[in-house]
């Protein structure tokens, strides 16, 4: 006669805490691949090993063996064909007590099942008994799965650790801008799940796209597409033109919570507004939680080559500023995640297996659909431009060459000068452990100026069957006036800007020089959108001699254009007066260093119970700071999204303490960030460790 089942027991806790994902529920099995979970079947009556016991598992509208969507394995074995994937296994636990009816199952999924919700069933010779439903994620712990990653420490950083620093800012000043992951909050299973849900590729393929989520390479794909809205039901809409009236500037998110929430509870609806950093902290929780290795990765002086031939033409005006008007452009850093995975697609043995770019910042096409990636970062050092997905677009981001021309009043255009090291510099990622800066400009390319950099640009343009002959030319010749734009100190919010100009005349001549010094307001994509300083004046630099111009820009000249802008851009541009062909130029991008803010716990943090943070700052400045504001979030750590206050200013020296009290509903390390924001500056940002006791 056959059994029936009385009761089922997901051991959620144990199961959920062997495959890493206890942070994220309780109460819902979620499991990764490759690795085996405890289920119990509590019985009518003693089972025997022998009786029938048949599990089916389920995800999407239309399981499939051989789509690899749908398994039914057990006793009597299942028989199958050669073209079924993704077969599932279980065998029946040491703990089990048949003879008291409690059969306690080890199931495996394959390490090659498609990621997702399942519905599990039984069958014990009475029909179908429907058991719950368990999530199903990739398994960088598993060594079958394509997403391993051998590092446990890396493992911990990369998959598990749920705040994170993406860096802003320039070249020369790299600031670290505090991230709330948050890829472990409770709802992010449905979230995550839906973003899958609503991509066009399942919209108009389901059973198609369901099977496709066995691969990493895919689902990656699609959530770079999935969190910019550009021709889909995406995450974000992105804005760079600083009006942000029907949303919220993109400068406001503190992490990627808030947003996920609000595009859920509001149908699916663009959430406005973002930028780089913002679609790249927000891709990197959604790849996390789906147990895809990932970090935020910073490329400061990045260019974005239009024009596909791996050259960026930057144009100056006849007196040095740079017009308002270009199709390729330098920014002054652009953020995008990196994923670890395999990638066997490119049948190059392990080649170019590891870290990937990702960009789902909508820049441009990628087989019709604004995404980017996976780019291989192995395939952009090494100039393999011929290789998916959109390496040649990634390594002009990192290696393009920069023509400069100067655009006479009559339309005429004259090269300045050509610059091969000034793109991809610092590229940065947060260490694993610690709150620091790792520098990944050697994955990227090779030492600039050196004979191997030039080697792979060169191979890069040939196998992108570049035509322009611009690209790769390094047969110019020296220089003959030098020079360059130098900081004296580190510049500060509320204090003048004191730089230096040198020059150096190489010549065996004597030369007199028309030098131009120009100032603009800088948004961090390159563009201009306000005039500073412009100057004019004469020197005569002779045969050998070095001359050095001091450049000072006043706070009260300049402190009103940097609410709206987030970068000053110095240029000089020199003319030789006796040949007006004979010009020269330099540049320097400078992001002011704010006051500090200050946060502590006083007490003890306990989860479930109450605790206070102070939050203090100064005000530096010899301005009164007006429309001050405040907010504070952490994972883990409010019931809300984040908590606000306002006060309406500040006086010159004056301090501002606050206190902030919440109860935290996780333990654990966590980290609380504040961004502080007023009539002189935004974005100033600060956060806390907080050690959260159970």
């Amino acid at each position: 006669m056959a059994n029936m089942i009385k009761s089922v027991d997901f051991h959620c806790q144990s199961n959920n805490t062997a495959h890493h994902t206890i942070e994220i529920s309780t109460k819902e099995l979620i499991v990764r691949r490759g690795q085996s979970f405890l289920l119990t079947l509590n019985m009518m009556q003693p089972f025997n090993a022998t009786d029938t016991l048949v599990l089916t598992v389920e995800t999407g509208s239309f399981p499939s063996e051989k789509l690899g969507t749908r398994s039914e394995f057990g006793n009597p074995s299942c028989m199958y064909t050669s073209d079924v994937k993704a077969i599932w296994k279980y065998s029946i636990d040491r703990s089990a007590n048949l003879p008291r009816g409690i059969v306690t199952l080890s199931v495996t999924p394959p390490a090659d099942a498609p990621v997702g919700k399942y519905s599990l069933s039984a069958n014990t010779g009475r029909g179908r008994t429907a058991l719950g439903t368990l999530v199903v994620l990739f398994n960088p712990w598993c060594s079958d799965d394509w997403v391993f990653l051998p590092d446990e420490r890396e493992r911990q950083e990369y998959v598990l650790n749920e705040q994170g620093t993406i860096y802003v800012g320039t070249e020369y000043y790299p600031r670290p801008r505090d991230w709330i992951f948050g890829q472990f909050e409770e709802d992010m299973v449905d979230i995550c799940l839906k973003i899958l849900d609503v991509n066009p590729k399942h919209m108009k393929d389901p059973a198609d796209d369901v099977s496709a989520r066995c691969n990493p390479i895919y689902v990656s794909r699609v959530i770079s597409a999935m969190i910019n809205s550009n021709g889909d039901q995406g995450v974000l809409t992105g804005k760079w033109d600083g009006i942000y009236d029907d949303g919220e500037r993109p400068d406001s998110w503190l992490g990627s919570v808030r947003i996920l929430r609000k595009w859920y509870k509001t149908s699916c609806r663009p959430v406005k507004y973002g930028q780089c950093w913002v679609f790249a902290g927000v891709m990197c929780t959604v790849m996390r939680f789906f147990g895809i290795p990932c970090r935020v990765v910073t490329n400061f002086q990045s260019a974005h080559d239009t024009h596909n031939n791996l050259t960026i033409d930057y144009y100056h005006g006849e007196h040095g500023a740079q017009p308002r008007d270009s199709g390729d452009s330098v920014w002054n850093f652009h953020v995008w995640v990196e994923g670890w995975m395999k990638r066997p697609d490119l049948k190059k043995g392990d080649s170019y297996d590891g870290w990937q770019v990702l960009d789902p910042t909508p820049q441009e096409k990628s087989e019709g659909v604004f995404c980017c990636g996976p780019a291989p970062v192995a395939a952009i050092l090494q100039g393999d431009t011929n290789l998916k997905y959109d390496v040649p677009f990634v390594f002009a981001e990192v290696n393009a060459d920069i023509v400069k021309w100067m655009v006479r009043a009559n339309g005429s255009k004259i090269k300045m000068n050509s610059d091969s090291t000034k793109v991809g510099k610092s590229i940065s990622t947060k260490a694993v452990g610690y709150n620091g800066r790792t520098d990944l400009t050697n994955n990227y390319k090779h030492a600039e100026g050196s004979a191997k950099e030039r080697e792979v640009f060169k191979r890069a343009v040939t196998r992108l069957n570049s035509k322009d002959d611009q690209a790769g030319d390094g047969g110019e010749e020296p220089l003959k006036v030098e020079m360059k734009i130098e900081k004296e100190t580190k510049i500060k919010s509320g204090q003048d800007i004191n730089l230096k100009l040198k020059l150096c005349n190489r010549d065996r001549t004597n030369r007199t020089m028309s030098i131009y010094i120009n100032a603009q307001g800088m948004r961090y994509t390159g563009v201009p959108i306000s005039h500073i300083l412009n100057t004019v004046q004469e020197k005569t630099l002779l045969s050998g001699q070095e001359v050095i111009v001091p450049i000072q820009i006043p706070l009260q000249i300049y402190n009103n254009h940097m609410v709206n802008c987030d970068s000053v851009k110095v240029s000089a541009v020199a003319i030789d007066k006796q040949n007006q062909n004979d010009i020269y130029e330099s540049e320097i991008d400078i992001s002011m260093e704010y006051p500090s803010l200050t946060m502590k716990v006083l007490g003890e943090a306990r989860v479930d119970h109450k605790m206070t943070m102070e939050v203090e700052f100064t005000n530096t400045l010899s301005a009164t700071l007006r429309n001050c504001s405040l907010t504070v979030t952490g994972s883990g750590m409010y019931k809300f999204d984040s908590v606000e206050s306002n006060i309406r200013e500040l006086e010159p020296n004056a301090t501002w303490k606050l206190l902030i009290t919440t109860i935290p509903r996780r333990s654990g390390t966590r980290v609380v960030v504040a961004d502080f924001d007023c009539s002189a500056f935004r974005d100033m940002l600060s956060s806390c460790i907080v050690d959260v006791k159970p």
